[in-house]
């Protein structure tokens, strides 16, 4: 098959990332855990990896096809690497932060080359539709297993202790075979170079892109989508602990769920959407979702730890909840996808770096709204409220389809 080998790179950094990116939750749960942290003060490292994707985007993503969209995923993974090794080397909160920082610059990288090198490796809209939305499926195959890599290394007997900081050896370790094969996989990016420019031209592309009507309201949602999704994944851990009774491990690994329908959702979504438009897909989901908070949360009202609890004993909310995902997951890359298959393959680097600025300020606004809230409040009230920018997402995509996205 042709570009089967870079295809499968991208594929291998993105899932990689779907590992380190989604582990905050976890690690917000086992900060709280072993490292003493508040819930209000473990919310921060959602900040720690967002901001650091949104600013490094903004500023290196025009750069990009110029240094080289291979080369940039080569050095994110090796900048995640070298992270990696300094969790179990130098435990404490700070290192996390160190750790979300660096994965954070250096998604940033990855990401913008990952959507860009999509546009060199397609023919159509049809098969960049279909390309992305498996992508990023496997990216949440990626999400999926990091909760079982990290529920794996937590001692039932002691879950408030460091042991699980060993996790950190094997990823440090997958991070050197992603570098491996990326630098032996192959890649013409000679159709995404810029003419002759200067760089402050590339820059400013950015600025010119952000102007068009179509491209805020694009923006907008995808802000809003993040939003929902890091809410509801970040703290489901967490929500699964003190709402639903369940162990530490357990908690983890029953988040893996969300992460499970996502990808099944993506995957699904990328056959589907040779065949039929986005637009009423999408619409369908935002409705769906809404619709499974509405019957989900009622359903954790009065439970009782349960010191016997298990798979087959767990509350019914811990199996509903998390099917969100399901409908949550086409929407992201459909409209990406819409938006960057409308566009000259000389844009997509400055496209997608503006996606991710937004994307991450959407991360980092859910989880910490959601974070305060579930400190103030409650888990219910916490999750209640993804009604509002579900609605608000609603609007943003009709207004997206409007001005003519897709």
């Amino acid at each position: 098959m042709k570009n089967a080998r870079i295809i499968a790179a991208l594929i291998l950094t993105y899932m990689l990332f779907g590992i380190l990116l989604n582990s905050v939750g976890t690690v917000i749960l086992q900060s709280i855990a072993s490292m003493g942290q508040s819930k209000a003060s473990a919310a921060i490292l959602e900040a720690f990896k967002d901001l650091p994707i949104a600013i490094t985007s903004f500023l290196a993503a025009s750069f990009l096809p110029r240094l080289g969209y291979r080369r940039a995923m080569m050095l994110g993974a090796a900048m995640v690497g070298t992270a990696c090794l300094a969790m179990p080397l130098f435990p404490g909160f700070s290192t996390a932060k160190l750790l979300f920082a660096v994965t954070g610059m250096a998604f940033a990288l990855v990401k913008v080359s990952v959507y860009s090198t999509i546009g060199l490796v397609t023919e159509d809209k049809a098969r960049h539709a279909s390309l992305t939305n498996i992508v990023e499926g496997l990216f949440m195959v990626g999400v999926l297993s990091g909760y079982w890599i990290f529920g794996a290394f937590i001692d039932p007997a002691n879950p408030a202790g460091l042991g699980w900081l060993d996790v950190y050896w094997l990823l440090a370790l997958i991070c050197a075979g992603v570098v491996l094969l990326l630098a032996t996989s192959r890649l013409d990016e000679s159709a995404a170079r810029p003419a002759a420019s200067h760089l402050r031209d590339d820059f400013l592309a950015m600025f010119r892109l952000i102007a068009l009507p179509l491209v805020i309201v694009f923006v907008l949602s995808a802000f809003l989508y993040v939003l929902i999704e890091q809410a509801i994944g970040t703290w489901l851990p967490t929500f699964n602990n003190e709402v639903l009774h369940l162990p530490q491990a357990m908690s983890i690994q029953a988040a893996s769920i969300f992460a499970a329908t996502l990808a099944i959702g993506r995957l699904g979504a990328g056959a589907i959407l040779t065949r039929i438009s986005w637009y009423p897909l999408v619409n369908v989901c935002v409705v769906a979702m809404a619709a499974l908070v509405l019957v989900s949360l009622p359903l954790t009202r009065g439970l009782a730890p349960d010191p016997q609890i298990g798979w087959l004993s767990a509350p019914l909310a811990a199996y509903i909840l998390p099917l969100i995902g399901l409908f949550l997951a086409p929407i992201y890359p459909a409209i990406n996808s819409a938006m960057l298959s409308s566009l000259p393959k000389t844009e997509h680097a400055a496209m997608t770096g503006l996606l991710v600025v937004f994307s991450a300020l959407g991360g980092t606004t859910g989880s910490f709204i959601t974070g305060q809230v579930f400190a103030a409040f409650d888990g219910q009230t916490a999750f209640y409220m993804s009604i509002l920018p579900m609605a608000l997402l609603l609007l943003a995509l009709g207004g997206f389809r409007r001005l003519g996205g897709g």
